[in-house]
């Protein structure tokens, strides 16, 4: 406890805190309203492709509905998340604070645990806020659309709470990255083209040999991106052409456990200097 409240302490007298919220809510706002337009398209369903329409009729299902847009901004939200969780790692190194804190802390393990709590507590915390703020968009909009809100559908906790477990794990994974890679911009800038370029990237090349292939495990391929097996994860319903959305947390399992552990390992016999 010692050591995460020391986390914090480093956390909270700087601006980075602040900076991420502000952030976040911004892009949170903007996710909603996408979100929100694409749902009153899924609601009123004119000109839908063949190929598509079991998809949209699966989302506007009040469960499935009620869900996707009470977990809205998530995307951004689980990124500002993995940069605080790399920043809390490489700000040791960019600040030449490290040695300091090993000194006093001589178990290695006992300090990357303690910044992987404090960034997991600090993804919690973000969770709340763009919970808050979805759900009272959500019932805002679906009352205005005439259309069921299903918040009390066991599908739609589910979403919600594995919402939070996505927001945990990439603080996680933010972790992770910071111990692999130790230089703050490197560790920034490798992490934001992997969530951000390598996404629409993988979605691209994936289709693109799908189309060329015509085999359909490729398209589950996709899904080993750990940005899309959040989604796949907090959608808590199985959709047409989708895995089990419980495999998006494996996933994200899976990843923070790799950076987490080799990460650890490195850091233990790394000099610190």
């Amino acid at each position: 406890m010692r050591l995460i409240r020391s986390e914090f302490l480093k956390i909270r007298t700087t601006n980075v805190w602040w900076l991420f919220v502000l952030g976040t809510l911004g892009l949170w706002a903007i996710s909603f309203f996408f979100n929100v337009l694409q749902a009153h398209f899924v609601l009123n369903p004119e000109g839908v492709p063949e190929d598509q329409a079991a998809t949209f009729s699966a989302m506007a299902q009040p469960a499935a509905l009620t869900a996707y847009l009470a977990t809205s901004g998530q995307y951004f939200g689980l990124m500002f998340v993995m940069l605080l969780g790399i920043l809390t790692v490489t700000n040791e190194f960019h600040h030449q604070t490290a040695t300091t804190t090993f000194l006093a802390t001589p178990h290695r393990t006992s300090v990357i645990i303690a910044k992987t709590v404090a960034a997991a507590i600090f993804g919690f915390l973000l969770w709340l806020l763009t919970t808050i703020l979805s759900v009272v968009g959500t019932a805002i909009f679906l009352n205005i659309e005439n259309a069921e809100a299903a918040f009390g559908d066991s599908a739609v906790i589910r979403s919600i709470l594995l919402n939070l477990i996505a927001f945990a794990l990439w603080g996680l994974i933010g972790v992770g990255f910071g111990v692999l890679i130790r230089s703050q911009i490197g560790a920034t800038v490798t992490a934001l083209i992997l969530y951000l370029v390598g996404t629409i990237a993988v979605s691209i090349i994936v289709q693109l040999l799908y189309v060329w292939l015509e085999q359909e495990w490729i398209k589950q391929l996709q899904w080993v991106m750990p940005s899309i097996a959040s989604s796949l994860l907090v959608s808590g319903v199985d959709l047409p052409d989708q895995p089990h959305y419980w495999v998006g947390g494996l996933v994200l399992l899976a990843w923070a456990a790799v950076t987490g552990v080799i990460g650890t390992l490195i850091t233990r016999n790394r000099d610190i200097s």
